[in-house]
């Protein structure tokens, strides 16, 4: 049997749309980046509903992790390239080192750090297409849930817990995937 990163890796790499994505997004060069969220939950749970091909994401969400250059300029231009290589996606570009100031929160360490601090354990996961063309799963909170088909806020989702519960609405995750449980 195949550890659980390995089954999220290879439902990823069986879409060719989002391996373009990956090369795209890899194509920038970014240091500790991952495409993450919508990206990787959407997918995994639409395989596992049987839906053929996966519906496409809401939004794009590149991740990465540059202390040296906090500022939000280099994200409009690395969106930009993005919309030169893949026009028409609706590409999200975030550094995570600064991503902690709008949350009131002591810095990030790192990519898969800031990730913890996101509202739901099946959105804090991200996949990176290394240099050999092998997928990385980038998962603090692990996978299991999303595997599952569970989905639960992290320990600081509980802490926002009306932000979580209007996020979760306002998808209509429910509606999309019936058979994901909803826990506390």
């Amino acid at each position: 049997m195949l550890p659980p990163t390995s089954i999220i890796a290879d439902i990823i790499a069986q879409d060719p749309v989002g391996m373009k994505q990956l090369h795209a997004a890899r194509s920038l060069g970014l240091p500790d980046w991952c495409i993450a969220a919508g990206f990787v939950r959407n997918r995994v749970w639409d395989h596992l509903h049987g839906i053929v091909p996966p519906r496409p994401p809401a939004d794009i969400d590149v991740i990465y992790f540059d202390a040296g250059d906090t500022s939000k300029a280099p994200e409009a231009r690395h969106e930009a390239r993005l919309a030169e290589l893949m026009p028409g996606l609706p590409w999200q570009v975030r550094n995570q080192a600064r991503m902690h100031v709008p949350k009131g929160l002591p810095p990030h360490r790192n990519t898969a750090d800031s990730m913890t601090y996101w509202l739901e354990t099946v959105t804090g996961i991200g996949v990176r297409l290394e240099r050999d063309d092998s997928l990385t799963v980038i998962a603090p909170l692990g996978v299991e849930d999303l595997l599952g088909l569970v989905c639960r806020p992290t320990a600081f989702g509980r802490t926002r817990r009306g932000e979580y519960d209007a996020r979760i609405a306002a998808k209509h995750w429910r509606t999309l995937w019936p058979r994901v449980r909803f826990l506390d």
